[in-house]
């Protein structure tokens, strides 16, 4: 993959929405607003800022104007320099077309869910499994009213994924659960009895070993 000068995801945002017209900080910030940009972008006025100020440092994009509105301050209004509008192609199908290993909190969690007990880990599981359910619902009702509000479904791409995840994490979860309760073959018994061996219930058994060495 090629080193990008801008690596923060919200680069690449402020690098699109340039590509209709220039804007300034605070232009770009009520569009990303608007469009519900900080469920996909970690978005507040420092981080637009400073990711503002990488852009034009690179020479991705370039002060057009100065002006000001209101009672807001002078303001600084950027457009895309032809090496921007490169990059944000680039960079597109880059993240389009190549998987990128991410660290998920739930998946770090899985990784070490033996710590606790199976019985406590199937109802915190239960308990998440309504909350996605949730989600999703919430997440499948703005869509259709906002493509009732006559927007194109294809901006709305990104709704459809995260619905899409959400359904794939509340089956992945279903079918944990009944492997942990299957009395045929489950994994409680042999997970309970590591709770037992390794002397109490919160204790990692590879710490216990190390205390009985020493």
């Amino acid at each position: 993959m090629p080193s990008r000068p801008v690596t923060n995801l919200l680069g690449l945002a402020v690098l699109a929405y340039l590509t209709q017209q220039p804007m300034h900080a605070y232009e770009l910030q009520r569009r990303l607003r608007d469009n519900d940009a900080a469920s996909t972008f970690k978005l507040s006025y420092g981080a637009l800022y400073s990711v503002v100020r990488q852009l034009a440092e690179a020479g991705l994009i370039a002060p057009t104007r100065t002006g000001r509105r209101g009672n807001l301050p002078k303001h600084t209004v950027y457009e895309l320099t032809d090496a921007g509008r490169a990059e944000t192609r680039d960079w597109l199908r880059e993240l389009l077309g190549q998987p990128r290993h991410e660290y998920p909190a739930f998946a770090a969690a899985l990784s070490l869910v033996v710590v606790l007990p199976p019985d406590e880990v199937a109802e915190l599981l239960q308990a998440r499994l309504a909350q996605l359910a949730e989600l999703a619902a919430g997440i499948r009702e703005l869509i259709a009213a906002t493509v009732d509000g006559g927007v194109d479904p294809i901006f709305l791409v990104e709704d459809d994924y995260r619905a899409a995840l959400l359904d794939a994490e509340m089956a992945f979860i279903h079918r944990l659960i009944a492997r942990i309760a299957d009395p045929a073959g489950g994994w409680a018994d042999s997970w309970q009895s590591y709770h037992q061996d390794s002397g109490r219930p919160d204790q990692p058994a590879a710490e216990t070993a190390d205390k009985e060495e020493s």
